[in-house]
């Protein structure tokens, strides 16, 4: 799915604060998984082979604490970056846990830039980058939009019929929305109805 001998790693970025949805994101039921689950197997799909959730909660995959605590996105890149590069990975997909109906197929394009990597146009999330052309300097404080700038990520298109999927939920009436599509499409897969 990915670049040929290229080692591919997944951050999920599961540490906000969640003060529009008002409960842990992460933690949020999406017809029968939790966010987290339904990124690591995109992730799986996508052939990664080390997958490192960042923020303070446990949630059953392996996991790392930015510096400091509530450092903001790219804290948690820099965190998560550190633990993948032990591992031995050399690309880094990061996924944001508010977006846990995206598909494997949405992040395909992203996937397919070759370095430093990509990301899509107007969202900060979810992006590619190789692992080296992280800035040393990047850490708390930096937006995500700075990174993307710093390493040079190559803008893309975002899609158009995966936009809200890709864009993710961040308040009630969102994920009411992102959760009744997902709902309608999982139930026609399975021969059902919602």
């Amino acid at each position: 799915m990915h670049r040929p001998n290229v080692r591919l790693g997944v951050i999920i970025l599961a540490g906000g604060a969640a003060s529009r949805m008002g409960q842990d994101k992460a933690a949020l039921d999406w017809n029968g998984r939790s966010a987290v689950d339904r990124l690591a197997q995109v992730a799986a799909e996508l052939g990664a082979e080390a997958i490192v959730t960042v923020g303070p909660n446990d949630h059953g995959w392996p996991r790392v604490v930015e510096t400091p605590v509530g450092g903001g996105p790219v804290a948690g890149i820099v965190v998560g970056a550190a633990h993948l590069a032990k591992i031995g990975t050399d690309r880094l997909l990061v996924l944001a846990v508010d977006a846990p109906t995206v598909l494997a197929e949405d992040l395909m394009l992203l996937l397919g830039v070759s370095g430093p990597g990509a990301a899509y146009a107007d969202l900060n999330l979810p992006l590619v980058m190789d692992l080296e052309t992280l800035p040393a300097q990047a850490g708390a404080g930096w937006s995500v939009h700075r990174l993307i700038a710093a390493v040079g990520l190559v803008r893309l298109p975002v899609p158009a019929q995966a936009r809200d999927r890709l864009r993710g939920a961040n308040t009630p009436d969102e994920r009411a929305a992102l959760l009744q599509a997902l709902i309608a499409v999982e139930s026609a897969q399975k021969g059902g109805t919602p």
